[in-house]
């Protein structure tokens, strides 16, 4: 039969984040005083200099086709930055820039997988890696982990799920959902594991200066042979508060940025050109007054939740998220109304307690939800308040 969808596209789940995101945003149109704990998205705007470039190229007339993996200045700028920032010397041929850190993820995932091939993705997950990794034909093996590793995985569960097939393991540190952050002693344990074989590691380091208390690795600084074979993925919407503009990069060995390039010229071509110049004045804009605003908030935010009953939740080291434990809540009701899922709790405070966050499901962690406080302060307090409220009237 001719008509009809692909496989690949039918088995695709949406984004959960982005459609609860939507539905919220529908409900607030609506008239809703909805208060939005879903999206991962800084409350603050992009860095005024970053404005003004994208601004100034648009009036002079940088509008056109750029070399696929970006421009020469961006390029050189990532290289500073990943030498001064995380102690890897990087050539401007090593690096790739794309729309968006997703695309720079979908890249490499493309460009590294085979058929049958194996990603090794510990969970708790954001929630398009298993997707991105179908899609190019390899297979997720997904590595519970929980609130007795700190949601981290260690040697032993890494060595156990290594096989013949493993092509790469895929690390978020800081973590979405969780807000986990490897020391640098715990990379290197298992580091010690991956230099036994030979497998990728793709290292998604978006979240890297929204840390609290601990530093920043990079796995790929911890020697020579790491850095081989890292792939080191980050970008300007969090950091820099650019979600919109779509601008990512990987970090690599020149073959895998070279293959890469060839598969970004024959999908999207380069970044937009706009962006890319904004990019630039993003990466001497960073504020750091943003980490003391998101440690006051995640603080705030802890306090309130160890308050509650039926809540458990341990302390994110970085990131903007928190990932309480509602296990002691499914099985219970509210209104008569059976919690028997962390998607139905979600449902539950979105329809009447006016709060949307994301429930565990897409995540891989049916037990917990993840709350963004990347918010305003006013809406972190009204969320709590009402989220308080909701758990007295659940039996």
């Amino acid at each position: 039969m001719a008509f009809g969808l692909s496989n690949r596209v039918k088995g695709i789940a949406p984004s959960p984040t982005l459609s609860i995101d939507a539905k919220t945003k529908e409900l607030i149109a609506q008239g809703r005083d909805i208060v939005n704990l879903s999206v991962g998205e800084p409350d603050f705007g992009t860095p005024e200099p970053a404005c003004q470039a994208g601004i100034a190229a648009i009036q002079e007339g940088f509008t056109k086709y750029t070399a696929v993996p970006g421009i020469n200045e961006l390029r050189k700028a990532i290289v500073k930055k990943l030498l001064e920032e995380n102690g890897l010397a990087y050539e401007i041929d090593e690096i790739i820039v794309s729309n968006g850190a997703k695309h720079s993820l979908f890249n490499a995932f493309m460009a590294l997988c085979n058929p049958g091939d194996e990603v090794i993705l510990p969970a708790p997950y954001w929630v398009s890696y298993p997707e991105m990794i179908r899609l190019a034909d390899a297979e997720p093996v997904i590595v519970l982990t929980d609130e007795s590793t700190g949601f981290k995985l260690t040697p032993d569960m890494l060595q156990k799920a290594i096989t013949p097939r493993t092509k790469a393991l895929l690390l978020n540190s800081p973590s979405n959902p969780t807000g986990a952050v490897y020391s640098r002693e715990e990379l290197q344990a298992l580091a010690e594991v991956i230099e036994q074989h030979e497998f990728y590691v793709i290292s998604d380091e978006i979240y890297e200066k929204m840390v609290y208390g601990i530093e920043h690795v990079s796995i790929a600084s911890l020697s020579e042979a790491m850095k081989k074979r890292t792939l080191v993925v980050n970008g300007f919407s969090k950091a820099f508060a650019m979600t919109g503009w779509r601008v990512g990069y990987i970090a690599a060995d020149r073959m895998i940025v070279k293959a890469m390039t060839s598969f970004q010229s024959q999908t999207t071509s380069n970044p937009a050109s706009i962006s890319q110049r904004a990019a630039v004045k993003a990466l001497d804009c960073f504020d750091t007054r943003a980490i003391e605003l998101f440690n006051k908030r995640r603080d705030y935010v802890l306090k309130r939740l160890r308050g509650m009953p039926l809540i458990e939740c341990i302390e994110p080291q970085g990131a903007f998220y928190v990932f309480p434990n509602v296990a002691n809540i499914i099985g219970k009701s509210y209104n008569g109304t059976k919690i028997d899922s962390a998607n139905t709790f979600a449902t539950l405070l979105l329809e009447h307690a006016n709060i949307a966050l994301v429930p565990g499901e897409g995540f891989g962690a049916p037990n917990n939800i993840r709350i963004s406080y990347a918010v305003s302060d006013q809406d972190l307090q009204k969320a709590m308040d009402r989220l308080e409220a909701f758990l007295k009237e659940v039996e």
